[in-house]
């Protein structure tokens, strides 16, 4: 028996799967059968197998071929199990060298015509490849990706025969050179080209240097989109960490672009007719969501009434674990989730909630009914709750003054966060921003004076705040004294974070 390596995913954690191959006597016409609780996409291996092997004037051995994806219990789904189970075909036709094979984890589709197609998930398999000592051999087009995991053992052909002219030593395959990570991200414009629109501007800095979700409400047309879409381009840049996991997930979700790695901080726009499925992630084979797909970056929902309320409860949990289990029958996988949730919508179903000359006859009466369409535990978890006025047409065309670039806001919230980060590594060991701190490491972040204190007890109780609620107020104002550059959370910055939580959420707009 012949046996070689290759991968599946649980989320984003790689698994070992062995390809054994053996011959046996059987019925001519089951020449090959492939078994290991395998879905379609790998039974249907055989056919490509075939029809490639064809191509190449070859053949399939004439006793039955028995591949087994072990182990049997764990579903195995992918074309990328193509490429593996060929490989082991033509070891025991002694076309390739087995022994030399079983020091690499192969993957790969395979065409009609013996091409090797592009596949999901070769970067994380390049770093599990890595941290285990071995070798990858995966398609053509997909050796940058295996190379930006610091990966040197690569063999990228862009054909079957490439790989067989290379171990007969008559073509030899050179290390696939790595291309600059530069993969946009959607993030446009620039925070000069807001007019007006200074109270929300502010809590958007706010929220860049803290990692605060935010909720900002007001009439169509007043540039809640437009101010969302600026968000990326005042957050700072992603570490190489945050490149790495972020492009790893994008690989396995085949949305990696081919010359680059995901560099720029996700932007994730998602239209409210998205299923649960396509916000959470799921399906047959467990992909991840957008949610998954914004980890590190920013998911905007615009017009969050318009979701189905059942897909906005997805949110809660993951916002506050920053990770999503999918269960499904056969399959369990766990996606990082941490995401910077920014969300847009009407005061009303019109949208002009409090313009008597624009309101439909309804109002106010229809305001409570549409945004009690979102749950008060899903909006209690929103951090910064913002008033988005309509821009007075005079702003639009007499406003000349110089207006603050996204360069000089970034300035102020890279220094934030490296405050916030700088803290939490001193009094915790980690680094964390203040939009996850919780319990302890809150009480230790956020030490008030007693008349802070007693200021916050008794806006909480008027405010009728959760405890939920009561620990935002002290997160915001976390962030709002690193933005000072003061290490002390003072009355001012609670009274600004007080300004951030809605009195009456049945009265937006008015």
């Amino acid at each position: 028996m012949l046996a070689l390596r290759s991968l599946i995913f649980n989320g984003i954690i790689a698994t070992p799967i062995e390809i054994q191959v053996q011959t046996l006597g059987g019925i001519p016409e089951q020449r090959l059968r492939i078994i290991g609780l395998v879905d379609k996409a790998v039974a249907e291996s055989g056919e490509r197998i075939k029809n490639a092997l064809s191509a190449m004037n070859l053949s399939l051995p004439s006793r039955v071929l028995t591949v087994n994806l072990a182990p049997a219990d764990l579903e195995k789904s992918g074309a990328h199990f193509d490429l593996p189970i060929l490989c082991g075909i033509l070891c025991i036709m002694g076309i390739l060298p087995a022994e030399e094979l079983s020091r690499y984890v192969i993957m790969g589709e395979i065409g009609l015509d013996g091409a090797l197609l592009k596949t999901n998930g070769v970067l994380p398999a390049s770093v599990w490849a890595n941290e285990n000592g071995l070798g990858i051999i995966c398609p053509g087009s997909q050796g940058a990706e295996a190379r930006w995991a610091g990966h040197t053992n690569i063999l990228a052909p862009n054909h079957i025969l490439d790989l067989i002219n290379h171990f007969k030593g008559t073509q030899i395959l050179p290390v696939p050179a790595m291309t600059s990570p530069r993969q946009s991200m959607n993030a446009t414009g620039d925070m000069a080209e807001v007019r007006g629109q200074s109270a929300a501007k502010r809590a958007l800095e706010i929220a860049a240097a803290g990692g605060h979700a935010m909720l900002m409400v007001g009439p169509p047309g007043s540039g809640k989109t437009m101010l969302a879409s600026r968000l990326p381009t005042i957050m700072p840049e992603l570490s190489a960490r945050e490149i790495l996991d972020c492009s790893i997930i994008y690989s396995i979700a085949g949305q990696l672009n081919a010359n680059s790695l995901v560099a720029a901080r996700p932007f994730r726009a998602v239209h409210h007719t998205a299923s649960a499925v396509s916000l959470a992630g799921g399906g047959a084979d467990a992909r991840p969501g957008e949610i998954s797909l914004a980890h590190n970056g920013v998911l905007f929902l615009d017009e969050l009434p318009e979701f189905q309320r059942q897909t906005l409860e997805i949110l809660r949990q993951p916002m506050e674990q920053g990770k999503i289990m999918i269960s499904r029958a056969k399959r369990t996988a766990t996606y990082p989730a941490r995401f910077q949730l920014i969300a847009a919508m009407n005061p009303c179903p019109c949208g002009h909630l409090g313009n008597a000359a624009l309101s439909c006859s309804r109002a106010p009466r229809c305001a409570e009914a549409y945004q009690n369409k979102i749950s008060g535990p899903l909006l209690d978890r929103i951090d910064l709750h913002v008033d988005v006025d309509a821009v007075n047409p005079w702003e639009m065309t007499e406003d000349t003054s110089p207006r603050e670039d996204s360069a000089s806001i970034r300035t102020r919230v890279i220094a934030a966060r490296n405050r916030q980060l700088a803290r939490a590594q001193k009094l915790f060991g980690r680094e964390i921003l203040n939009a996850h701190l919780d319990g302890r490491e809150l009480d230790a972040a956020v030490v008030l004076d007693v008349a802070a204190q007693k200021f916050l007890n008794t806006a909480a109780e008027k405010m009728s705040l959760s405890a939920r609620g009561y620990q935002r107020i002290k997160r915001i104002a976390r962030t709002i004294a690193d933005l000072r550059g003061c290490d002390a959370v003072e009355l001012s910055d609670l009274a600004e974070a007080l300004s951030y939580r809605p009195i009456n959420r049945g009265k937006y707009g008015a």
